[in-house]
């Protein structure tokens, strides 16, 4: 399993490193009575005043860490090995492409704050990547004018929002509802071809599908357990590795050995 991939051995070592940092924080927090530092490496804030470093807090945290360690081995590991398909020009961009968005959302996910051009960047590198999956995934994208309109709208409107912030602009309620539409109906579409080319995995589909579900999860449990405490509200932040998994192998795939369109449907 681990020497089938270009990048396994500085993966691993990666994500050992911070296997072993959780496990360190994790009785330090037991032993000194701070959860600081393990609050850091899992919910990637400063704590909260209150918080108690008791053992099901510090359990909950450490558990909150692991999705974040599969998250690196899956992140870092690169293509399995061998020799790479042969790409076109938008395959190679949209590979590119993919590992620049994973890599913005590591950073968004660990950095506590964001300037508005940053995130800005952040969205012009997602439009990038919605404008060559139409081009890589051909007629397997269903509606492709459709599903690259309703990425753009999505990603850029929410760099937009980010700058309408930033100037201390109201921004109307609709407007963010239509974006996350937008980015919603891409996904959909976007998982949809995958799953129909021949060049991603079923696990990389299969992750992509769970970035999309877990947001909606998450906001119902934060609803429920809203009065419980933060520690546990500050755990299921966990669930943005999904979405950094998928990328990640996303662009992975398009180098794997044995990756290749899937044949087109002859004409009816």
């Amino acid at each position: 399993m681990f020497r089938r991939h270009v990048l396994a051995t500085p993966a691993l070592l990666t994500t050992g490193v911070y296997i072993v940092a959780l496990a360190v924080a994790a009785v330090i927090a037991l032993t000194v009575g701070n959860l600081g530092v393990l609050w850091w490496l899992t919910a990637f804030t400063e704590t909260e005043e209150k918080v108690a470093a008791t053992w099901p807090n510090v359990l909950v945290l450490v558990v909150a860490g692991l999705p974040w360690a599969w998250g690196l081995w899956q992140s870092l590991r690169g293509p399995l090995a061998g020799p790479a398909p042969e790409l076109d020009q938008d395959t190679r961009r949209l590979r590119i492409a993919l590992y620049v968005a994973a890599a913005s959302w590591l950073l968004c996910a660990v950095l506590p704050s964001w300037p508005w051009w940053a995130v800005v960047l952040d969205a012009m590198v997602m439009w990038l990547v919605v404008t060559l999956y139409t081009s890589v995934l051909g007629p397997n994208l269903e509606f492709s004018e459709h599903a690259r309109g309703a990425g753009v709208l999505g990603y850029a409107g929410f760099g937009v929002i980010e700058v309408l912030y930033a100037l201390e602009l109201p921004v109307p309620d609709w407007l963010e509802l239509i974006c996350g539409l937008g980015y919603l109906i891409w996904t959909v579409l976007v998982l949809r071809a995958q799953r129909r080319d021949g060049r991603w995995r079923r696990d990389t589909i299969r992750y992509g599908i769970a970035a999309l579900v877990a947001p909606f999860l998450v906001g119902l449990a934060d609803s429920l357990f809203m009065n419980e405490t933060s520690v546990l509200v500050n755990a299921m932040g966990a669930v943005g590795v999904l979405t950094l998994i998928w990328l990640a192998r996303s662009a992975h795939d398009l180098a794997d050995p044995r990756s290749q369109p899937a044949p087109l449907s002859p004409a009816v």
